[in-house]
């Protein structure tokens, strides 16, 4: 009589073991994404963000496709029309195109900071479009968090221009749009087709950025050939490193680790633009990750009742 083994039961250990393996990993995934964004600030002072944004998907794109290709998977299915899957790709592009923009005309940890809203804004997003019940704790911390905005943007006139707030914010809601649309739709998808098909979606938006600001096209020179490819791979290995560790740990335990895009950014932008945070910069990051890190907590012990 055969009698099939069942998975060894899962100590409180291993899963510590577990939770600190991904975080370790979110947390190398967040300084691939960190390099990525200074090798963006770096090169858009000589090439236009939109032939950034162009490269970024041409390079990605056929990693994608390679790694695509080896493990056998199709790289056109009828998924990819899927109403969902086509809302995300249009936030994916319009959420790359605000960041990068927002890289050129503000400070790297500025951004960064800004940056942070996206699970805020996810929250707010769940709780108003996907009928999520949000508790008075929440709405409290997301208030805290967008009010943190308005502390690192100053409106007083001290602060950053509005066009430069303007495409921070578009970028926080049009990737909070995408996360909620990869939610929404997972299970239908794999993983590897919507990071190949949201990559893709990078070069019309560089295109279209491009025609939209009237930008000239500007031969790259072997320096920023290199850093170009450098931010395209960084990307890649970011999002790589962020897979891994979602399948290693808890999501609800290894996604404060995000806010470690923070300190990276800071430090980079020190060394590499000479940028110090000024005090407004830091009360502001510290109000925004707190009400995140709040959120996260919150939503953990909810998920646990």
């Amino acid at each position: 009589m055969h009698v099939s083994k069942r998975p060894p039961r899962m100590t409180s250990a291993d899963l510590t073991r577990d939770n600190l393996r991904g975080g370790l990993l979110m947390m190398a995934a967040m300084a691939a994404f960190a390099i990525e964004d200074m090798m963006t600030k770096a090169v858009s002072g000589r090439v236009p963000a939109g032939e950034i944004i162009l490269a970024i998907g041409i390079g990605s794109t056929l990693v994608l496709s390679l790694v695509a290709l080896r493990q056998r998977q199709p790289l056109v299915t009828p998924a990819i029309l899927h109403p969902l899957v086509m809302l995300r790709n249009l936030a994916e592009m319009s959420g790359t195109a605000g960041f990068i923009t927002a890289l050129t005309l503000m400070p790297l940890a500025t951004a960064s900071a800004l940056h942070q809203t996206m699970p805020l804004a996810m929250t707010l997003g769940a709780a108003l479009f996907l009928g999520e019940k949000v508790g008075w704790r929440r709405w409290a911390a997301v208030a805290v968090g967008f009010l943190g905005v308005l502390v690192i943007l100053r409106p007083t006139g001290d602060g950053l221009s509005g066009f430069a707030a303007a495409a921070t914010m578009t970028a926080v809601f049009s990737l909070a749009v995408r996360d909620l649309a990869t939610r929404k739709v997972a299970g239908a998808v794999s993983s590897l087709s919507l990071a190949l098909w949201g990559s893709a979606s990078f070069i019309p938006s560089g295109l279209i950025l491009m025609v939209a600001t009237g930008s000239d096209w500007i031969m790259p020179q072997g320096l920023d050939w290199l850093m170009l490819a450098g931010l395209a791979g960084m990307g890649v290995t970011g999002y790589s490193l962020m897979v891994s560790a979602t399948r290693v740990g808890e999501v609800s335990a290894i996604m404060p680790y995000r806010y470690s895009r923070l300190v990276f950014a800071m430090v980079l932008g020190w060394l590499a633009f000479a940028e110090v945070p000024d005090g407004w910069t830091l009360l502001g990051g510290t109000m925004i990750v707190g009400s995140g890190f709040y959120t996260f907590l919150r939503e953990r012990r909810l998920a646990r009742r």
